[in-house]
């Protein structure tokens, strides 16, 4: 007998995935998107939706080549779900025969896709025949060929003529899962011994954190409900350690964690310092997974559900010793772990990210007392949410000094990164780090 999950046809996830590819093209994220599936369907939709937001470019290219004229949304986002998991031949996921009958199956059982049906089946089969020749007339287009819209692909040429390829390659692999270490609780030795005892086969990177060779459930990590580890990206595990330095090590420092959800950093400072942290967020929904997150940890800290940019609806007047603006952004870095943000942004969404960091930079340094640090990072590699930004704000702020910092981690796919001390090999999300300190009047 089938289990539940093996039962569920695959018209019926198809027609979900479908759902999830359109909302996101409204502008819903694709975690927001793959919320509202039904539970039973979520897992394979949500392995379904990543295939496909990583050969979408392509998809629309073939699609492109395929019709005259664009069919209504529902079915273009079904014949573009299709195209994506079909176009790579014997490397597709499934059958392609089986997979176009599937797509047409779709289009029949679907309200807003039923009168498409026979417009689908009849620009599937032709894909079938004539597949090589068309996967051919799209090499070309550079959408198509690197699965991301073109301005992205344009902007990332422009801030990084060197490494631009090597950041979209990066951005379409798998991310590994990697963990970070409770120093509070255990050490780096005694857990990678702990993993190789239950099996799990992990590496260290030269920053001290642990990658797994596989993901596994969290569930299956040890001392995992204990907060003995967490699941945290190499790249993020940089800001506790950047901010505090060696001559931050005291109980008596007031930090700020501004931005805080959904509570990675704010844990990984309370691991290594006792000082008191205040936690920051807007988004009061975000909140609780900060809570999950420290009461996991055993730690506490004071959490606020505020406006990092209003410091007078929340501020007490006294001046923070150590501040992490971990500041809002597009998220282009991370696109391997996230990769419907690509097909979710538009290019007018920089400039006014850009604005908002600049406003919480300028609103948070005045909390800052002389002498203290801040740390501003974002999950990006355009310019304009990094050494663009911080440039501007050192021109503005002739109290801020650039102290040595990590600037952009530039994702290489496993190579050496850009910006990372001594070249070392890495497997990062892409980052931006700046570590500034207020001059002493």
């Amino acid at each position: 007998m089938k289990s539940g999950a093996e039962a569920i046809p695959l018209w019926r996830q198809l027609n979900a995935t479908a759902a999830v590819v359109m909302a996101v093209r409204d502008g819903v994220s694709g975690t927001a998107a793959i919320e509202r599936i039904p539970s039973e369907l979520r897992a394979g939709v949500q392995a379904l939706a990543f295939h496909v937001w990583r050969n979408l470019g392509r998809a629309q290219a073939l699609r492109s080549k395929l019709v005259n004229k664009l069919p209504p949304p529902p079915a273009d986002a079904l014949l573009c779900v299709a195209l994506s998991l079909a176009w790579q031949g014997a490397d597709a996921p499934y059958d392609m025969f089986t997979l176009v009958n599937q797509a047409v199956e779709a289009a029949k059982r679907g309200v807003s896709t039923k009168a498409q049906a026979n417009f689908l089946n009849a620009c599937l089969r032709r894909f079938l025949r004539e597949r090589d020749a068309l996967v051919a007339s799209t090499d070309a287009d550079l959408t198509a060929r690197w699965n991301h819209p073109l301005w992205w692909i344009k902007r990332l040429q422009k801030d990084h003529p060197q490494q631009w390829q090597a950041i979209l390659l990066a951005a379409n692999s798998h991310a590994p899962m990697t963990l970070r270490i409770n120093v509070r609780k255990t050490t780096l030795t005694d857990y990678l011994s702990l993993l190789e005892k239950t099996g799990i086969v992990a590496r260290t990177t030269d920053g001290g954190a642990l990658v797994l060779e596989r993901p596994v459930a969290v569930q299956e990590l040890p001392g995992f409900s204990d907060g003995w580890v967490s699941v945290q990206d190499a790249a993020a595990q940089m800001a506790a350690p950047l901010l505090l330095g060696q001559a931050l090590q005291s109980p008596s420092l007031r930090i700020l964690d501004a931005c805080a959800a959904p509570g990675g950093k704010t844990g990984h400072l309370l691991e290594l310092t006792n000082s008191p942290v205040v936690a920051l967020e807007i988004d009061a929904r975000r909140i609780e997974r900060i809570h999950q997150n420290l009461t996991r940890l055993g730690l506490e800290a004071r959490v606020l559900t505020a406006d990092a940019s209003r410091p007078q609806s929340w501020w007490d007047g006294q001046l923070f010793d150590a501040i992490l603006l971990d500041a809002p952004c597009t998220a282009s870095g991370i696109v391997r772990r996230h990769p419907d943000v690509r097909w979710l942004r538009r290019e007018s969404d920089i400039a006014q990210l850009a604005e908002q960091q600049k406003t919480m930079l300028h609103a948070l340094w005045k909390l800052l007392r002389p002498g203290g640090r801040m740390v501003y990072c974002t999950c990006s590699v355009f310019l304009a949410e990094g050494h663009n930004q911080v440039q501007t704000f050192l021109t503005h702020n002739t109290d801020a000094a650039l102290l040595p910092s990590a600037g952009h981690l530039i994702p290489q796919n496993g190579a050496f990164c850009e910006g990372v001390p001594d070249n070392q090999a890495c497997d990062y999300d892409g980052f931006y780090y700046a570590l500034l300190q207020k001059r002493m009047v």
